[in-house]
């Protein structure tokens, strides 16, 4: 996948097949879409484009959503466009005078213009341009008159529940993993460097990864024990994780961790990536060392059975 953060640097293939959004989590919404755009461009010739914003439409035009976070860093989300196949992504600088842009004005010349448009697809509840005027309708009219044509892609549904970035959000801030990963059509993970902690888990036999997340905007699941794979170097592994303030040691602060089984390397420094698969327990204080390494002991089995089963 090429990455173009200058659209001046985009070179208009024949057959352009674009679309655009935010796409936070790229769910399996987003993935209908990419997977729709990636059949018509190979039916056409063409080449497939993504056109997102940088940053947060949302952080720019509302103060009151700076404590907004997102599923996914910008750094993961690339990854997994790369991964589902897009040609190009296009990363348009987000500003309050751009904001004021007109849906025509986008679409004439930035898509037509600067991209080359042949074929937009867009969601269901897709909306873009000043006052978010840029709607089905309005595209429809507006690829009549600069000759692309317009799909929607109708909304998809997990369990009776219409997929959104904002119900993946509240799952995860809830915790229930199952229901954000089936959502998403993959697992929910967080990436980071391993940073020396207290040491205590290895004390009572559970040594822990402790992990720095450089992104503050990066969601955060709710706290609790978790079943997880570990990804280091390329190799997965299974592990228990745990996002709390771990209260039986009385730290304080957020801390995401994680205890590898069947792992005894040095890996300070190292990056990993923790894959959520479920959530176990809510975190508790225990009255002793004791008690917590007893009750890490049946959550392993626990986590050994839903992950190897």
């Amino acid at each position: 996948m090429k990455i173009y953060t200058d659209i001046n640097d985009f070179n208009i293939p024949d057959f352009a097949v674009v679309t655009v959004g935010t796409f936070d989590g790229l769910h399996c919404g987003h993935q209908k879409i990419i997977n729709r755009m990636k059949e018509i461009a190979g039916e056409n010739g063409g080449e497939t484009v993504l056109v997102t914003f940088d940053p947060h439409p949302r952080h720019v035009l509302y103060s009151d959503s700076k404590n907004l976070k997102f599923i996914n860093t910008l750094e993961r989300k690339y990854d997994l466009l790369d991964q589902f196949g897009i040609d190009s992504l296009i990363i348009i600088p987000f500003t309050r005078k751009f904001a004021n842009t007109s849906s025509k004005t986008f679409i004439k010349e930035y898509l037509v213009d600067k991209i080359g448009v042949k074929e937009l697809v867009i969601g269901y509840d897709h909306h873009f341009g000043s006052n978010r005027e840029g709607h089905l309708e309005n595209l429809q009219s507006l690829g009549g008159k600069f000759g692309f044509r317009v799909e929607e892609i109708k909304a998809q549904y997990v369990d009776e529940t219409a997929v959104s970035s904002t119900k993946i959000r509240k799952a995860l801030m809830e915790g229930d993993i199952k229901k954000a990963n089936a959502m998403l059509g993959y697992d929910y993970s967080i990436t980071g460097i391993v940073v020396e902690g207290n040491k205590i888990g290895r004390t009572i036999g559970f040594p822990t990864a402790n992990i720095e997340i450089e992104d503050k905007y990066k969601l955060i699941a709710a706290g609790g024990v978790y079943a997880c794979n570990v990804k280091w170097k390329g190799q997965m592994f299974l592990g228990m994780g745990n996002i709390g303030i771990r209260p039986t040691i009385g730290i304080n602060g957020l801390v995401t961790e994680v205890h590898i089984f069947n792992f005894d390397e040095e890996i300070y420094g190292d990056e990993i990536t923790i894959f959520f698969i479920d959530r176990i327990r809510n975190e508790e204080k225990f009255g002793s060392l004791d008690e917590l390494k007893e009750q890490l002991k049946k959550d392993k089995k626990v986590v050994e059975k839903l992950l190897v089963s």
